[in-house]
């Protein structure tokens, strides 16, 4: 015997969710916020009912010239949503003071995140080990030394492990490069 599935009467003009949404799993969303108002996006939406995960680790930071431990975002600028989104939705999650947009072409045609990445995040979050925002960096990218004797040096990177890579500048005139072994912690896209 075939599933039952609901199906919903639309107003004209809107798109039916995407076939997940219909069968009642929403899909973990991107809300872009503006710099320094994540917390301020997660509290509001979070007021209103909606299901935000907002990823924090402990860290170092400077306040009034003093060091101290606090609470910052894994991802910048960003806060991820589960909830199934029509229109009157997007448009309530939009009214949000902070928030920039919803990741994606449309409101009907959304970005998602899959629940195995945000599943791997939250353990990251919910165990007592050490952890911290990464630059995501590809090998073949342009990058920027950020610390050390090298600093603000730019190259390639050639071979990037967790740890260390080869970093490669090139004379373009001469058709020549040179190559160093970097810490890839120092990195930053170019």
């Amino acid at each position: 015997m075939p599933a039952l599935v609901r199906v919903r009467k639309t107003k004209g003009g809107e798109a039916l969710p995407e076939t997940a949404e219909r069968l009642g799993v929403p899909r973990w969303r991107v809300l872009w916020t503006r710099s320094n108002c994540e917390q301020l996006v997660h509290d509001q939406l979070a007021a209103k009912g909606f299901d935000l995960f907002f990823p924090t680790a402990e860290a170092w930071s400077r306040r009034g010239g003093v060091r101290v431990r606090a609470r910052v975002p894994l991802f910048r600028g960003y806060l991820f949503m589960r909830h199934a989104i029509d229109k009157l939705t997007y448009l309530e999650i939009r009214k949000a003071r902070g928030v920039v947009r919803v990741l994606g072409e449309t409101w009907d045609r959304l970005d998602a995140v899959p629940d195995s990445e945000i599943d791997a995040v939250q353990r990251l979050v919910r165990t007592d080990i050490p952890i911290f925002p990464y630059p995501y960096l590809r090998e073949g990218q342009r990058v920027r030394i950020t610390d050390g004797p090298l600093a603000d040096v730019e190259g390639l990177l050639v071979r990037g492990h967790p740890k260390k890579g080869v970093l490669v500048v090139s004379v373009e005139l001469l058709q020549r490069s040179v190559a160093v072994h970097i810490d890839c912690t120092h990195l930053e896209a170019a």
